[in-house]
């Protein structure tokens, strides 16, 4: 065997290593693993003889945010099965690897530092916590390495901790801030309290918050700050009970916001003070009960708009993962899918896997609203590279058309509405020249 068919025999024995964690994950999960069967496709056979085009999945599989980083794999997963049942990309057949981020940033380095120099990737796709978003990023850029931070939502990964390589695909504190908390103070009053996860995501989201309410001539009477995996929160909620708000505004996010809402609702304080959730990802809340969905808070997506191919993706998502404990897909699995899809999309228009090739057709995106299987068209702000996108308001739905119907989307709010018109000015991409040229 040479060299060249030594390393990549080691290659792909790492990569089919990688593949059965990422399957063995999504068993945890009740997923019926596909990757195995691709090999005797006859679209795998004719493209079997390139080398494979490898995804690092950086996603959490423990910690905080381990049901989110479960959900959004499986809609990375979800596109890249779609493009390999056609033959894959540009004659290559798609690789994902998987490994745990830990919901940790130290860990995301480390994974992305692997990924990239060990297994070949070509792309990274993945994050739920701002904080390992911007750890990988970091890895990414010195390589040159297009990464697409999937679901995080700091203002700052399209602002300051902007990167030429890094793509943000879910929308962000200010956006929903924008979308929800002027209307929430006409409603429910302008005495409002924050409650804020101590990380880079809680603390800007909780200050676009606090901005939008001071500018609307409200006030932030208080500020408390829950360490993440707080799971205890009795003495915050006597503190809320003492200072009386009309408003609390929660950015608390994964396991600790289950367990939030599971306490109010203990105390009776569901329905006073009014709760605002900046935003609510689906796996924090599929399967608590009805009393436990309590407030207003945003989405970007929600299996039931009546739009065309809402059905058909929902039909797509039961049929690959008949066995997956969340029945129906949710905004993270979304998020995970739309990314994965237009980046292999980007590539394809490309016809070349450069990475400053595809970041330029990344930059002019555009995704009509059918397409986006949303209200209006979407489009990539190319000074900060962040899709913006329609938002939506919503809150408990007391009158669902089946069990799992448990949002009732309040209103649609347009991207142009919500755009974090701060941004272009804290963002500074490095130019191309910068950034070094990768290509796998």
């Amino acid at each position: 065997m040479s060299g060249s068919d030594s390393q990549h025999g080691s290659l792909r024995r790492r990569l089919l290593k990688a593949s059965a964690l990422t399957v063995a994950g999504a068993g945890l999960y009740g997923v019926a693993p596909f990757f195995g069967p691709w090999k005797h496709h006859h679209a795998w056979a004719q493209t079997a003889q390139k080398k494979p085009l490898v995804i690092g999945l950086t996603m959490d599989a423990s910690g905080q945010y381990a049901a989110s980083g479960i959900d959004e794999r499986l809609g990375a997963m979800m596109a890249i099965k779609e493009f390999n049942d056609k033959g894959g990309v540009l004659g290559r057949h798609i690789e994902a690897i998987h490994m745990d981020t830990e919901t940790t940033p130290a860990t995301g380095s480390r994974v992305a530092e692997r990924m990239i120099t060990r297994n070949e990737a070509a792309f990274l796709v993945g994050a739920i916590h701002s904080g390992v978003a911007n750890a990988i990023s970091q890895v990414a850029q010195k390589y040159g390495c297009i990464y697409l931070n999937s679901n995080s939502s700091s203002p700052t990964e399209s602002g300051k901790d902007c990167h030429r390589v890094k793509f943000v695909w879910d929308g962000n504190g200010t956006n929903f801030s924008l979308a929800i908390v002027k209307n929430a103070m006409k409603v429910n009053g302008k005495n409002w309290l924050l409650l804020t996860n101590d990380y880079v995501w809680g603390h800007n989201t909780s200050k676009a918050t606090r901005a939008v309410i001071e500018a609307n001539g409200g006030k932030v009477i208080d500020e408390l700050l829950v360490p993440q995996n707080t799971r205890d929160f009795a003495a915050y909620l006597l503190k809320i009970q003492q200072i009386k708000p009309d408003v609390v505004a929660t950015a608390v996010g994964g396991d600790d916001i289950k367990a939030l809402r599971q306490q109010v609702v203990q105390l009776k304080m569901n329905h006073k003070p009014a709760w605002i959730n900046n935003q609510q990802d689906w796996p924090d809340v599929y399967g608590l009960g009805p009393e436990a969905i309590f407030g207003v808070f945003g989405t970007n997506w929600y299996y039931r708009l009546d739009l065309p191919g809402v059905k058909e993706f929902v039909a797509a998502y039961q049929k690959v993962y008949p066995g997956v404990a969340i029945k129906v897909p949710g905004n993270t699995y979304y998020n995970g899918y739309m990314a994965t899809r237009e980046l292999l999309r980007a590539v394809e228009r490309a016809g070349s896997t450069n990475n400053l090739q595809v970041i330029k057709q990344l930059e002019s995106l555009k995704v009509s609203a059918r397409d986006r299987m949303q209200h209006h068209d979407a489009y990539m702000n190319p000074a900060t590279h962040h899709l913006e996108q329609t938002l939506y308001m919503a809150s408990y739905n007391d009158t669902p058309v089946e069990k799992d119907d448990i949002f009732r989307i309040l209103a649609q709010v347009t991207p142009q509405e919500v755009e974090d018109k701060d941004a272009p000015g804290l963002c500074k991409l490095e130019s191309y020249e910068a950034t070094p040229s990768y290509e796998q």
